[in-house]
């Protein structure tokens, strides 16, 4: 029995339907009901708890044979850092009581770094709590999500500039479709030959660049689109603007630091890297939608 953590996400969904076509037995956890009937019809058992009860998700994961953790990020948290901490221990302690066979965490680009690197830090704490089991664990490293422009694109359709925090606009980084990341990760579950501990990062077919991004939302939108660099001192009330607690675009703005220092990136000479199948023009029409 393969179990699922944010079943209801855009990984969580994507794992479930590479492992539902392939016959395998899902069991998806959810916080609400509303879900269930989708998650049904494809064939999975349902179960429920939130990501904060260790004694819920004890219930949900027992007897799983392999689970998928994601720590949800609390974007309007007042002390984002301390909710996902519990978060990850709840997590830790359910997963100690119940032992599956096996672990995959989904982790960030820069999770191997200690400090200094917002909220791919916090990654580095879910990472390190996990590797306290006595499980087989499989760390899968996240490139940034191709969807995350979606903060700011219908900004740059309607005003003709793309405000970017990768400076320069010119530098290539690495970044995600992110239901490639699930489909990534079901090959992973489904692999019988499971190693201690395996890093595995993965990222889109090519790298890109803010006027790589700028020049693709141009072709949606049907006008030209400019990317400029965005001050750093305009970062964290531009995130706030969008909809993110002032701690929480705090870790968002320290995380685009380390990025541009050239931080946040696969972990030289450890683990494999993987790609995902979607390029930026395939994914544009997800960073304009709406959710």
């Amino acid at each position: 029995m393969f179990a699922i953590l944010g079943a209801t996400g855009n990984i969580g969904r994507s794992t479930i339907g590479e492992l539902r076509r392939v016959g395998a037995p899902v069991r998806a956890i959810v916080r609400n009901h509303d879900a269930a009937q989708a998650l049904r019809a494809l064939g999975c058992e349902v179960a429920f708890a939130d990501i904060g009860d260790s004694d819920a998700l004890r219930n949900a994961l027992r007897r799983a044979t392999a689970v998928q953790v994601i720590c949800p990020m609390s974007v309007s948290a007042e002390d984002s850092t301390a909710e996902m901490q519990s978060n990850i221990a709840a997590i830790a302690a359910a997963l100690d009581e119940t032992r599956p066979r096996s672990v995959l965490a989904i982790s960030d680009y820069g999770a191997h770094h200690a400090s200094g690197t917002g909220i791919a830090l916090i990654f580095r704490h879910l990472e390190d709590a996990l590797k306290k089991l006595n499980v087989s664990l499989t760390l899968l490293r996240s490139a940034e999500h191709m969807q995350n422009w979606r903060r700011l694109a219908r900004r740059a359709i309607t005003s003709g500039v793309l405000p970017s925090l990768h400076h320069p606009t010119t530098k290539r980084f690495p970044t995600v479709f992110a239901s490639d990341v699930g489909a990534i990760a079901a090959d992973l579950l489904k692999d019988e030959e499971q190693a201690l501990l395996r890093v595995v990062h993965v990222e889109g077919p090519e790298r890109y660049s803010a006027e790589d991004v700028a020049r693709v939302l141009g072709e949606l939108a049907g006008r030209p689109i400019v990317a400029r660099e965005l001050p750093q001192g305009d970062w964290a009330p531009a995130l706030v603007g969008g909809g993110l607690s002032a701690d929480y675009a705090d870790l968002v703005a320290k995380m685009y630091a380390a990025h541009n220092a050239g931080r946040i990136d696969v972990e030289q000479g450890v683990g494999e890297t993987r790609f995902g199948k979607t390029g930026l023009r395939q994914a544009r029409a997800s960073m304009i939608a709406a959710g």
